[in-house]
């Protein structure tokens, strides 16, 4: 092969790669939990996926996470300690609201919980909880490329004292980035509105008013908890 032709040929290739990831990044999109289901990851797709969950910027390379992996029976046995703590927090609550409270990890196949663990350093705790921030967005990505879907979720059980206990996070330097359940979708992704650009943009010169999003509070709620512990 020529060096034109085998120019013109890398180009291409580049340009079709451009392209499918352009597609990827553009089409991404979250679905229910609840229509999670067989097959999920193999374990080797399951390495796979972390090692890709790993790729994120990390100041100081200090691996401010952890993964806990959660599939076939463990998903039932966590369940005793998701109703422990909803009842612990929510007295008299109803037996039919129990079993469903410890069935939650029951909703897919298989579960990654990412755990922001703030190390010792001299890098900014802040700059710590991005980075596992930035992990679990990562292991999105690497689960959908793959052919599967991914949700990422928290809901109360990440703030759950009861529950982080029963997990053995640290109150002090652990905190739930977020629980990725991942599956087989069941149903059709629907796209979702997004951000207007025009209302979060702003070219900056000297005094000018950056545009902030302000429609997009929630009137009456107030600035929210932190939902982190340090």
């Amino acid at each position: 092969m020529s060096r034109a032709r085998l120019t013109a040929h890398l180009r291409a290739v580049k340009h079709w790669i451009m392209n499918d990831v352009l597609k990827h990044l553009t089409t991404r999109r979250s679905v229910s939990a609840k229509k999670l289901a067989e097959p999920c990851p193999s374990n080797e797709e399951i390495q796979q996926i972390l090692e890709i969950g790993c790729r994120t910027p990390d100041h100081g390379k200090m691996a401010p996470y952890y993964f806990l992996i959660f599939k076939a029976s463990a998903r039932t046995d966590i369940g005793k300690h998701l109703r422990k703590a909803y009842e612990d927090e929510n007295p008299d609550t109803p037996e039919a609201k129990l079993d469903l409270e410890a069935q939650r990890f029951e909703r897919a196949p298989l579960i990654i919980a990412v755990i922001s663990r703030i190390r010792e350093g001299k890098h900014p705790q802040w700059e710590q909880i991005l980075t596992a921030g930035a992990v679990c967005m990562n292991i999105c990505h690497a689960t959908h490329a793959l052919g599967y879907t991914a949700n990422w979720l928290t809901e109360w059980y990440a703030y759950s004292d009861t529950f982080r206990e029963a997990l053995g996070l640290e109150n002090e330097r652990d905190n739930v980035a977020g629980f990725i359940y991942i599956g087989t979708s069941t149903t059709e992704k629907d796209e979702r509105e997004r951000p207007d650009l025009n209302e979060i943009v702003t070219e900056w010169s000297d005094g000018v008013n950056p545009a902030k999003g302000e429609t997009y509070n929630k009137d009456g709620f107030g600035i929210p908890r932190k939902g982190f512990k340090l």
